[in-house]
């Protein structure tokens, strides 16, 4: 999370930080706007200001905690929790190709082909901006927002 709070903190932007306390490795990042740095004690609430908000979700290669919430976020998704649409973008195809084989999931009937639409793989940060773009334009709660980002 430390590079999507770093990048907007450059552009002048307020960034969020939703921690959990951990026993170890835990800790805000220095591009966290101070007034919207949170501290959460379990997991579940969380996750649920993570994605409740949430129109979309980008994932880089990571861990346990990556997939998590990621599988976290996509069951939402596919069983329309979310009280909106949504969906994710899969940064790094090469390395999540070979972590999770979603096709072979699908093939095996765990997913449906339908629930892999939810999923983009992306591969550069243009490519991520342009999913991201068209699908919130269809959204008309966010195209103010699109327009002017930084008010």
């Amino acid at each position: 999370m430390e590079a999507a709070n770093r990048g907007a903190a450059e552009a002048g932007g307020l960034s969020i930080g939703l921690n959990i306390k951990l026993p170890f490795e835990q800790r805000s990042n220095p591009y966290v706007s101070p007034s919207l740095d949170f501290l959460f004690k379990y997991f579940f609430m969380r996750k649920l200001w993570f994605a409740q908000p949430s129109r979309a979700l980008v994932v880089f290669p990571g861990g346990y905690g990556t997939m998590d919430e990621m599988w976290e976020f996509f069951t939402l998704l596919q069983t329309r929790k979310m009280g909106h649409q949504a969906f994710i973008l899969i940064y790094g195809s090469d390395y999540w190709k070979r972590v999770i084989n979603f096709d072979w999931m699908a093939e095996c009937g765990t997913v449906s082909r339908e629930d892999l639409r939810l999923v983009h793989f992306v591969d550069s940060p243009e490519e991520a901006l342009d999913i991201i773009k068209r699908k919130l334009r269809r959204n008309r709660f966010m195209r103010a927002a699109l327009r002017h980002p930084f008010p």
